[in-house]
C-alpha cells in the first residue's frame, strides 16, 4: 500500500507544479523536466538501436527530439511556434541557433531536423541515459580541451556529412547566455569553419527570449509560447578560410536583429492574467 508520506509528498509536488504553493513551482517543474529528459533518453537508446539496425540511424535524434517535445508540450504546457519551417528540410546543412538555457533542449525537440546530429563536448558521452543515447544515435563528440582531437572530430563529421548526406547542429555562442533580455553572446567560429570546409550551407534560426517562461536567475518556470524564426540559408561554397571571421560576425548581426525583433515572443498565459 502507498504510505501516507508518499501520498503527502505527491500531493505537495502536484500543488507546487500547478502553482498552488508558489515557492515550489520552479523546483517541481524543473524536476518534471529532468524526468522527461530521462524518459526521452531511455526511449532514444532503444529507438537508436532499432534505427541503426534498420539503416536509419540518421532519424534517431529527430525521433527522440519529437517525443521529448510532445511530452513537454502536453505536460509542461509549452508550445513552440516555428516561422519558415521549410528551411528545416535543407540537407545537408549546419544548423545554428542562439543558446539561452537548459530549456533549449525542448526547443531542439520541436525544431530538430531529420538526418541531423548534434555536436557535444566529450564529457557528455559518459552521462547515464543521455550519453548512451547520444553515442548510439551518432553524435559527434568534441574534446574542447585538446585542439588536435577537436579538429579530428570535425574531420570525421565532415566525412560523415558527405557520406550519408547528414546535417549537424551547433550552438555558435558556445555556452548558455541565461540572459533576461533579447541579446546574443559573441560567436565562436567552429560552426562556420565546419560549414565552409564541408561546402554546405549554414541555416540559422533564432529563438525568442523566453526568460518570462523559464529562467534560473528569477526561478521562473511557466507554461507559454516560444517563437522560433528560421533565416534564409547561407551559401558557403565560395567562402575562403580567411573570410570565416567576417562571415561569423555578419551572421551574428543578422541573428541579433531577429532576436531584437522577436523580443519575448507571444504572450504567456501569465502575462495575460496580469493585464
Amino acid at each position: 500500500m502507498v504510505s501516507l508520506l508518499t501520498i503527502s509528498l505527491l500531493g505537495t509536488m502536484a500543488l507546487g507544479f500547478f502553482g498552488v504553493i508558489p515557492p515550489l513551482k520552479f523546483y517541481v517543474r524543473v524536476f518534471v523536466y529532468l524526468l522527461l529528459i530521462v524518459i526521452s533518453a531511455l526511449y532514444g537508446v532503444v529507438s537508436s538501436i532499432i534505427f541503426t539496425l534498420t539503416g536509419y540511424q540518421g532519424l534517431s535524434q529527430w525521433s527522440t527530439a519529437r517525443v521529448f517535445y510532445f511530452l513537454c508540450h502536453h505536460i509542461l504546457g509549452i508550445t513552440v511556434i516555428i516561422k519558415n519551417p521549410k528551411n528545416l528540410t535543407i540537407r545537408p546543412a549546419v544548423f545554428i541557433s542562439n543558446h539561452q538555457s537548459e530549456l533549449d533542449i525542448l526547443l531542439l525537440g520541436a525544431t530538430f531536423p531529420k538526418y541531423c546530429s548534434v555536436t557535444a563536448k566529450k564529457s557528455l558521452k559518459y552521462y547515464p541515459f543521455l550519453g548512451w543515447f547520444m553515442t548510439l544515435s551518432g553524435s559527434v563528440f568534441i574534446d574542447r580541451v585538446n585542439r588536435t582531437n577537436a579538429l579530428k572530430a570535425f574531420e570525421g563529421a565532415i566525412k560523415q556529412v558527405k557520406r550519408v548526406n547528414q546535417s549537424v547542429f551547433i550552438f555558435p555562442e558556445g555556452t548558455r547566455s541565461y540572459s533576461l533580455t533579447p541579446t546574443l553572446l559573441p560567436f565562436k567560429k567552429g560552426a562556420f569553419h565546419f560549414a565552409t570546409q564541408a561546402g554546405i550551407p549554414i541555416v540559422p534560426y533564432v529563438i525568442s527570449n523566453y526568460s518570462k517562461i523559464f529562467s534560473f536567475k528569477t526561478r521562473t518556470f511557466e507554461s507559454g509560447i516560444i517563437e522560433v524564426e528560421l533565416l534564409d540559408p547561407i551559401d558557403t561554397t565560395s567562402i575562403k578560410a580567411e573570410d570565416v571571421g567576417a562571415l561569423c560576425e555578419k551572421t551574428r548581426e543578422n541573428m541579433l536583429a531577429v532576436v531584437e525583433k522577436l523580443q519575448y515572443g507571444p504572450q504567456t498565459p501569465q502575462d495575460k492574467k496580469t493585464k
